[in-house]
């Protein structure tokens, strides 16, 4: 007994010096108006490929990305792919519930994708917010910047993002792979900063076990 015991001590020390991984499921949305490339911003980040010949999403198409955030968190990012034609409909509540952040996409190339950006970031508000009632975190990427000519300035770009309640913003390219990964780690640190920052923690456990039954649930694809 005696000669058992500290080795059992030094095993169970060096157990409990092995850190405790957390892990996330954090549902984010890309939304903006048909056609400004938020399919091929999501198949870019998670899949590392890009096509010109994506068919128009219709109702949300789903997509996973884990992340070794550092070596005690895995976040796992459930991207929901909102058609730009549902704006407004019905459907839109239920894709939008319990996202905690949010891609807000134009394309640089067509001045009245920008111009639809309020409206969605208002619907997006009025939809969805986190548990203190702030708005969720919301980045606007400017897609398509190797297509751009001209377009509008940093300085008119960050105070249209303060003035409208937007976390930041990136010019993007997913043909050219430019600025996706960090557009999407800034969204991330948004949210891991707010989900930090709200308490009860079970409570939340429980909603991502849900999330990621929903997530196995479901087809990649819905119509509505």
């Amino acid at each position: 007994m005696a000669g058992g015991g500290p080795g059992a001590a030094g095993r169970g020390a060096e157990a409990a010096a092995v850190p405790e991984t957390r892990e996330y499921l954090f549902k984010v949305l890309v939304i903006g108006e048909l056609g400004v490339g938020k399919t091929s911003i999501i198949k870019r980040y998670v899949h590392q490929l890009f096509s010109q010949h994506y068919r128009a999403t219709i109702g949300v198409d789903f997509a996973l990305k884990v992340l070794s955030w550092d070596s005690k968190t895995l976040v796992r990012l459930q991207l929901w792919d909102i058609a730009g034609q549902e704006r407004f409909g019905n459907m839109t509540r239920v894709y939008y519930r319990e996202a905690v952040g949010a891609f807000v996409v134009f394309d640089l190339s067509r001045g009245s994708t920008f111009e639809a950006v309020l409206k969605w970031k208002t619907d997006l508000d009025s939809k969805v917010h986190l548990p203190n009632g702030s708005p969720i975190p919301a980045v606007l990427l400017a897609n398509k910047c190797d297509q751009k000519d001209g377009g509008h300035s940093s300085s008119q770009m960050d105070q249209f993002c303060r003035e409208h309640g937007f976390s930041g913003w990136f010019e993007t390219s997913a043909r050219d792979n430019i600025n996706i990964d960090e557009a999407a780690r800034f969204l991330v640190e948004n949210i891991l900063a707010n989900h930090q920052s709200i308490p009860n923690e079970e409570n939340n456990a429980d909603r991502i076990k849900l999330d990621k039954e929903i997530l196995t649930a479901e087809n990649k694809s819905q119509c509505c």
